[in-house]
């Protein structure tokens, strides 16, 4: 067996511009990268130049995650090796498109300034309750300068610039979600049938649509509830099955989702359905009740 010969080295400034120019006149070949913050936008410029681009799954890689001699030349090699070999031991992953990537940013732009909001909130909550006081009311949408008027002078200055930055980003979410219902009508038709379903929105099914994007790449309909992360683990041996906890992989914030509109299903707000049954029969709101409608949610 030959030894293992490297034919070229380099590193560049990675930007679209610079990646055309080092590998627009190369001779196609196979590359693979590992899945990060710029492996969308890299991958796509590389299937664009004709290259056939392999994204491996950086976590499940683990002869490069979990190698106590680990460096980015290092790493280059290893995949370098892996693809050639079998490429499935990357566990590819497929990018969405572009067009997907740029309406999912609206959704993710929106759940950053709801952190910040609710960040925000706990925070005047906690310094008003430290001071002996109480801001009055749950709904983050009423937290507004309004609800300074009941505290006293010395709180009240304390705190209005605070409630104001609170009744502002309350502002620009409600613009965001103005933006999520136009994307949702002019380019997904699709979200209609989903919001169908009482507890689903279309904040919810707009998610659900860009974060899989091609539904045709599923062999059935249960496997999107593994896709996304709310399948039970499995440790059986003989006789003894343990119930363990979903395997939490895939999408975060849309299995954050999901599961709030599983809540919405099982509480008081749900309308009667197959799905609100099934997870009363399951048990618990909060364990394997709440699951079984996430995943119904799914298929």
């Amino acid at each position: 067996m030959q030894p293992e010969k490297y034919l070229w080295n380099e590193s560049w400034v990675q930007t679209p511009k610079a990646m055309k120019e080092v590998f627009g006149g190369m001779p196609r070949s196979r590359m693979a990268l590992e899945t990060g913050t710029h492996s969308p936008w890299v991958s796509r410029i590389l299937s664009e130049l004709g290259h056939e681009v392999i994204v491996a799954h950086a976590r499940n890689v683990r002869l490069i995650g979990e190698s106590r001699k680990k460096d980015d030349r290092l790493d280059a090699r290893m995949l370098a090796r892996l693809v050639r070999i079998d490429p499935q031991l990357l566990a590819p992953v497929k990018h969405r498109s572009a067009q997907a990537q740029a309406d999912l940013m609206a959704i993710r732009a929106r759940a950053g300034l709801v952190r910040a909001r609710t960040s925000l909130i706990n925070t005047a909550r906690g310094l008003a309750k430290s001071y002996g006081e109480r801001l009055r009311g749950c709904n983050p949408r009423n937290m507004n300068l309004e609800k300074a008027q009941e505290l006293s002078p010395e709180l009240k200055t304390a705190l209005e610039p605070l409630l104001g930055e609170i009744e502002s980003l309350s502002e620009r979410i409600g613009e965001y979600n103005e933006r999520i219902e136009q994307i949702a009508k002019q380019s997904y038709p699709e979200v209609a049938r989903l919001t169908q379903v009482k507890g689903v929105g279309t904040l919810i099914a707009l998610t659900y649509v860009l974060t899989l994007e091609d539904a045709h790449r599923f062999g059935k309909s249960r496997d999107v509830g593994c896709y996304v992360g709310l399948q039970p683990g499995r440790r059986n041996s003989g006789q003894s099955e343990p119930q363990l906890h979903i395997s939490k992989e895939g999408d975060p914030y849309l299995r954050t989702l999901l599961v709030q509109g599983a809540h919405h299903i099982l509480g008081p707000f749900g309308a009667d359905s197959g799905v609100l049954g099934s997870g009363i029969g399951l048990g618990s709101m909060h364990q394997s009740g709440c699951r079984s409608p996430s995943r119904t949610g799914c298929v």
